[in-house]
């Protein structure tokens, strides 16, 4: 019976001494809250405390502006593998539409790395992208709920001119991917007063589709934050 109860008791320390990550299903799901926008492919990216996307209140990086103008997140995708995180890319296989989610798993290995970001261009805005910075990656089961905010780069003046443009230093927007953008527009506005990443102020837009200011319809771009939901489910 004592031996009985030793092991018992030996068993119960190692499960108590086992990882608290280990054999845990983590998933992270991000929907699209806005009205008229698309997120371009998603980055989501675990990885250690020392590592940032993006950093408010700094200078964005050669490779958060790829990603901002453009939609390119190769960049920041290499910059997570190379300081020994995880880049999941593209879980939503190209857009994510208005009202659309897109999920993406992260296995043990990835959640012991315990921080989360993800990022997104916001189109059509110039340089606008949802921004979810290094947050701890919960260890207990249940469902954690963050709200994101949409960023300016700080790198190219928002003139809301539908384009083709999105390379770095080109400025323009690259598309509206609903198919709702205008023509002909003189430019809504100069080079943003802050160059550092910040919050952004949201698009102007007008009601002219083939003049005015802007390319962008006010009735269908204009945004308020949260731009965007992330749900972190520990199971």
């Amino acid at each position: 019976m004592k031996k009985t109860r030793s092991a018992i008791a030996a068993a119960a320390l190692l499960i108590s001494a086992a990882p608290a990550f280990a054999d845990k299903d983590v998933s992270v799901e991000v929907t699209n809250l806005t009205n008229g926008l698309y997120f371009t492919p998603l980055l989501i990216a675990a990885h250690r405390a020392h590592t940032d996307l993006f950093e408010v209140g700094t200078a964005a990086s050669a490779n958060l502006q790829a990603m901002a103008e453009g939609g390119d997140i190769s960049g920041l995708a290499y910059d997570v593998v190379a300081s020994g995180g995880t880049a999941i890319e593209n879980p939503a296989g190209g857009l994510l539409a208005p009202g659309a989610s897109a999920t993406a798993m992260l296995d043990e290995d990835d959640v012991k790395k315990r921080r989360l970001s993800v990022v997104a261009m916001m189109l059509p805005t110039n340089d606008g992208f949802i921004g979810l910075d290094a947050v701890r990656i919960p260890k207990r089961k249940g469902v954690y709920t963050y709200y994101l905010n949409g960023y300016d780069a700080g790198t190219e003046a928002n003139d809301e001119i539908i384009n083709g443009g999105g390379a770095p230093g080109t400025p323009g927007i690259p598309a509206a991917p609903g198919g709702d953008g205008g023509t002909g527009g003189s430019g809504a506005a100069g080079a943003d007063s802050n160059a550092t990443v910040h919050i952004h102020r949201g698009a102007l837009g007008d009601s002219d589709p083939s003049g005015g200011v802007s390319d962008l319809d006010s009735s269908i771009h204009r945004w308020l934050n949260p731009v965007a939901r992330v749900v972190v489910t520990v199971q």
